[in-house]
């Protein structure tokens, strides 16, 4: 059994946990504040609730899932600024919810005859996780109970009709989907001490390792893992859901301290980086691994769900704390900037459901017309909203810095009481300063990411270099006083990567951002253009004449091919960041990441894509109206008010 292994395990010690408060601005806050107004706090509350009251799901639906995808970000957007708005709006929700809870425990959207099928539980795991986050930030107890007599409903269904949850759920997901419910159960564990869902936990992990009715195998998504077969062949390949469990068994392994559940989920993180992740940081198609990384020069039919991208920004978050290797904040960085907030509308009020390397931007369609929302939409603002928690993060001894924004963080330490405040316009430039604060002089460490791409860093601490290595922390120890200046200029040099099968294409970063050629930047010309690199490096020059709508845009120097053999010459393409390109979401502002060697001007941009990713679509799907998003969201408090465009 595992019970007996994991009770003889120490608990573990010094995991990171996100500093007091931190507050960011500039162009990152800016993003997090028009996703809280305008897609979180703009939400109508009965369209959610309505199926749990009707428990009318319907035989394919999964409605069951929004309330509580919704409700977290909303949690978060709380935890972040404490808005007695965001409080009342909780508050409602969570009443609203437990309105609806049967008298055995149940809260979902389906009937008594239906449930365990389909999307049954995974609507269940949505609800506790919500219950949970309520909790955490509320300390009310009756959430606490709710979840609990939640999670007895479900364990008391499974024994009554002796079926394991493996054997549940929609057959063409072979079970995946409702184990993920393996870490609401332990959070529940943690909260309440009940042996019994400890208990369960394990079961569940067991049962990946059991035959079931779906694979003769069971889905082996710890065997197979830690045997370094990749992702797309364990189990069933279902991104999303895959990585939920991983995250359970991250909560397991904290939970435990037992290492035997935190090495399948290292060995299947580093798995999809190298076999699925595309070059905006995140991956899949048709919401499947599918070895993303040796087709993303493709016309991919439906590309990078948002889902995936949250899910693999908050498992890389749980690695983050338990393994404190910068890595996997790399790998959040460059998923936050690139593949999540190009899913995020300019306004923040909508979100896409694929995010394209080539082609339109797109809105999601609404997937169930009565909830007004996809689950892509549902989801992106819980990894937005998410940021804070990983951008200052802290041990007993240290404080870590993870993410370069302008703002500022308030650290508790055993030896008292510290502050940092950033002044930087990254990730537009690469110049960051930190300022420490305290009241009196403390001696502490202080870790700061050197992200893997940079690989010429210069960092000065009151004026005096330090050595740093890219990939790593630069830790300092020494007794900081109030004022100490940290000065990091990272290495913002244009990079050329390459892929496709013989590497015969061509793509540019700056920093962690991934670059774009825009039709509204480009203009189509007959002109079969190379990129000029030396060294993997690429020359860079702001534009200044950029629209207002564009982030950020740069000069490059393009070789053009010659038509005989003494015309050699160069063209200038300016390329803008990922973001930004194709923001109009409109079928006629077109991009491109990955640049064909060579590129032919001509045939730089895709039409018609909406049409790949919505095949059996007439209409191209639409943002919605503001006033079917659900009208004026609350006013929030001051400090937004006066800091949100600093």
């Amino acid at each position: 059994m595992i019970c007996e292994e994991l009770y003889n395990q120490p608990c573990l010690q010094n995991i990171l946990e996100s500093a007091d408060e931190v507050k960011i601005e500039g162009y990152l806050g800016d993003k997090m504040l028009s996703c809280l107004q305008k897609r979180v706090l703009a939400q109508k509350l009965e369209p959610l609730i309505a199926p749990f009251v009707s428990r009318n799901e319907g035989p394919y639906g999964f409605r069951c899932e929004y309330w509580g995808k919704w409700f977290t970000s909303l949690c978060l957007g709380y935890k972040n600024r404490r808005d007695p708005a965001i409080r009342e709006k909780m508050d409602e929700a969570v009443q609203a919810l437990i309105e609806t809870q049967g008298v055995d425990g149940y809260i979902g959207t389906y009937q008594d005859a239906e449930r365990l099928g389909t999307w049954d539980v995974w609507g269940r795991k949505y609800v506790l996780l919500g219950l949970i986050a309520y909790y955490d930030y509320t300390s009310e107890s009756y959430a606490l109970d709710a979840a609990c007599r939640q999670l007895d409903c479900l364990i008391g269904e499974l024994k009554e009709k002796k079926i394991s949850l493996a054997d549940t759920g929609w057959v063409d997901w072979k079970g995946l989907p409702p184990t993920s419910i393996l870490e609401p159960t332990m959070l529940l564990y943690e909260r309440s001490g009940n042996a019994a869902y400890l208990e369960f936990a394990e079961a569940i992990i067991e049962s990946w390792e059991t035959p079931s009715t779906f694979l003769p195998k069971g889905l082996s998504l710890i065997s197979d893992a830690l045997k370094g077969v990749p992702v797309r062949d364990i189990g069933a390949p279902k991104a999303y859901e895959m990585m939920s469990c991983y995250e359970g068994l991250c909560d397991m392994y904290r939970i435990s301290g037992n290492r035997r559940f935190l090495e399948p989920v290292i060995s299947v993180a580093e798995s999809i980086i190298d076999t699925e992740l595309m070059v905006s940081g995140s991956g899949s198609n048709q919401e499947m691994w599918c070895r993303g990384r040796s087709i993303q020069t493709n016309l991919i039919e439906q590309p990078v769900e948002t889902c995936v991208t949250v899910t693999w920004i908050k498992l890389c978050y749980k690695l983050l704390c338990l393994t404190k290797d910068p890595k996997w904040a790399d790998q959040i960085e460059i998923a936050l900037y690139n593949a999540l907030l190009s899913a995020m509308t300019p306004g923040g009020e909508w979100w896409s459901y694929y995010s394209p390397l080539v082609g339109e931007r797109v809105p999601s369609a609404c997937q169930q017309a009565d909830a007004g929302l996809s689950c892509c939409v549902a989801s992106g603002p819980r990894a937005l909203l998410l940021t804070p928690q990983w951008a200052v993060m802290q041990d007993d001894q240290s404080v870590y810095v993870n993410l370069y924004s302008q703002g500022r963080a308030s650290v508790s330490l055993d030896q008292g009481q510290v502050t940092l405040e950033q002044k930087t316009l990254y990730p537009k430039e690469g110049n960051v300063v930190i300022t420490i604060g305290m009241d009196l002089p403390l001696e502490f460490g202080l870790n700061l990411r050197i992200p893997k791409w940079s690989e010429q860093t210069k960092l000065l601490v009151n004026g005096e270099a330090i050595e740093v290595s890219p990939g790593s922390y630069a830790r300092i120890d020494r007794e900081w006083r109030d004022g100490d200046q940290i000065e990091i200029d990272f290495d913002f040099r244009g990079r050329v990567v390459h892929a496709g099968p013989e590497k015969n294409h061509s793509a540019i970063l700056r920093g962690p951002i991934l670059l774009a050629l825009d039709n509204r930047l480009v203009v189509p010309e007959a002109k079969a253009v190379r990129v000029e690199s030396e060294d993997g490096f690429i020359e860079l020059e702001p534009d200044k004449e950029k629209p207002d709508e564009v982030y950020m845009a740069f000069k490059a120097q393009f070789k053009v091919l010659p038509t005989h053999v003494f015309d050699h010459h160069h063209v200038t393409l300016t390329l803008c960041d990922f973001t930004s390109a194709g923001n109009a979401w409109s079928d006629d502002n077109l991009y491109r990441v990955w640049l064909p060697q060579p590129l032919l001007l001509t045939d730089a941009f895709v039409t018609g894509v909406w049409k790949i990713m919505y095949h059996e679509a007439t209409i191209r799907p639409e943002i919605p109206s503001s006033s079917s998003l659900g009208g004026a969201s609350p006013a929030i408090n001051d400090w937004d008010k006066s800091n949100s465009k600093k």
